[in-house]
């Protein structure tokens, strides 16, 4: 899903349709990307579609382009969604993060949501950022640097413990 390519790099964006992926677009974007040569599958909210042929529409029937999009995918049982964005509210996904795996790129970061025990490898020095409200989660591989701000301590895996249903964290893509 492509709401916006402020902020993002051509570079990156080729590296998230490599596998050709069914693209969501506002009719703004549908331009944007019409004039990278990238086919688009469904435009949202569009009055226009003859940029390209076969074009789905779906409407917004009132609703947030995030949400509209979220609603088709999790109705046509799609398994994953990647989301480039340059606005981002925590609460727009949450009631679908259950229903679909979500990863949305974001002012130069990757956010996503995570379960308890989660870890994963990064080199020393990285930044990871809880973006979600949580009491005191238990964190190992990693120091805190500022309010849910931690950087990782070594080239290794960092672990997080927690009892929320799950957190949602960010970490810098650029």
């Amino acid at each position: 899903m492509v709401l916006s390519l402020d902020n993002f790099t051509d570079e990156l964006l080729g590296q998230l349709l490599e596998w050709s992926p069914t693209i969501i677009v506002t009719a703004d974007t549908a331009e944007q990307l019409n004039a990278m040569g990238i086919k688009v599958d469904v435009v949202m909210d569009a009055d226009n579609t003859d940029l390209q042929s076969d074009i789905k529409t779906i409407p917004a029937n009132g609703k947030s382009f995030t949400e509209a999009a979220l609603i088709y995918l999790t109705e046509n049982n799609y398994p994953a969604v990647n989301v480039v964005t340059d606005e981002f509210s925590a609460a727009a996904y949450l009631p679908y993060i259950s229903h679909i795996n979500i990863v949305v790129y974001h002012d130069g970061l990757k956010i996503y949501p995570v379960h308890s025990g989660f870890s994963k490898w990064k080199p020393a020095g990285e930044a990871i950022s809880i973006m979600s409200a949580v009491n005191n989660p238990e964190v190992s591989g990693l120091k805190k640097i500022g309010e849910s701000q931690y950087i990782t301590t070594h080239d290794g895996f960092f672990a997080l413990q927690f009892d929320e249903p799950f957190l949602l964290i960010a970490e810098s893509i650029l």
